[in-house]
């Protein structure tokens, strides 16, 4: 597999217009991606249309029966998280299903219980709540960025799994999607979102300077999983190199967890092990 030297990558220039050939050639392969080609748009589109309609029976099952579905998308930056969202959210009836994307906390809610910000977007019965980033802000952009303390922290890392506990305990189904991907990959994705005036909104300053700490999310992210991959709330991690397959296998992920009327079996299926595995399984690799 084809890799960048780390003279190569201190002489990455984002602001040049054109993207190194060295990333280009080893983005797919990065990270230990298993395919070496992307899904081509044909059978992608065909098997997301059957899994949407599944996605609309799940919505249907879930309404009729009041319950509360939360589905939260960490990642690397560029990962892809909010356009599997937005795949999942496509056909929906976005009256009972809505993505939630928080801006840094207020003043107000600095002064609050960390995860008080959180609670408050929770679904209520008949609902589906996707987050696009989530309470996990705290293990991570905070973290390496350097805007809260060690002690924070310790204590966020102590407490998640609890909180988590109590929140499924109330029937409330969580899942917990990590999307990764490799770093010719990333430093790819941030070149187009540079370059491509539909896309530029999309890479902020937090985003470039992400580029010199690989390292850093690296080594938050084991940790994370250390102390927050649980039996009660696991982590399900999605090798998210090619974005057709990662928002398949996410979807296919939450549908192959539920039951719910009308599900079809042969459609759902399982996800691919290549593509999805547990946070402990990752760590382990």
């Amino acid at each position: 597999m084809a890799k960048i030297s780390a003279k190569q990558l201190e002489r990455f220039d984002l602001d040049d217009p054109k993207l190194p050939a060295a990333i280009e050639a080893a983005a797919l392969g990065s990270g230990g991606y298993p395919y070496k080609k992307r899904l081509k748009r044909e059978p992608y589109e065909e098997e997301l249309g059957g899994l949407q309609s599944q996605l609309l029976k799940l919505q249907s099952h879930v309404l009729a029966k009041g319950q509360r579905i939360l589905i939260l998308f960490e990642g690397r930056d560029a990962a892809g998280k909010g356009g599997t969202i937005a795949r999942f959210l496509e056909h929906m009836n976005t009256r009972h299903a809505r993505s939630v994307a928080l801006n840094k906390p207020s003043d107000v809610e600095r002064g609050q219980w960390y995860f008080q910000r959180y609670v408050a977007q929770f679904p209520t019965a008949g609902e589906i709540v996707f987050f696009d980033r989530s309470w996990y802000n705290r293990a991570g952009v905070e973290r390496v960025m350097g805007f809260c303390t060690e002690d924070e922290v310790a204590n966020f890392l102590r407490d998640a799994p609890d909180f988590e506990e109590i929140v499924v305990r109330d029937s409330v189904k969580l899942f917990k999607f990590y999307l990764t991907l490799g770093r010719e990959m990333q430093l790819k994705r941030f070149h187009e979102r540079r370059h491509d005036q539909f896309k530029r909104w999309k890479l902020s300053p937090i985003d470039v300077a992400s580029i010199a700490k690989w390292n850093d999310y690296s080594r938050a992210q084991a940790e994370m999983f250390r102390y927050t991959h649980t039996a009660a709330c696991p982590w399900s991690v999605v090798r998210a190199n090619d974005q057709r397959r990662a928002r398949l296998e996410a979807i296919r992920a939450v549908l192959s967890e539920l039951d719910y009327k009308g599900k079809d079996e042969k459609i759902v299926g399982k996800p691919d092990p290549l593509i999805v595995c547990t946070g402990a399984d990752f760590l382990a690799n």
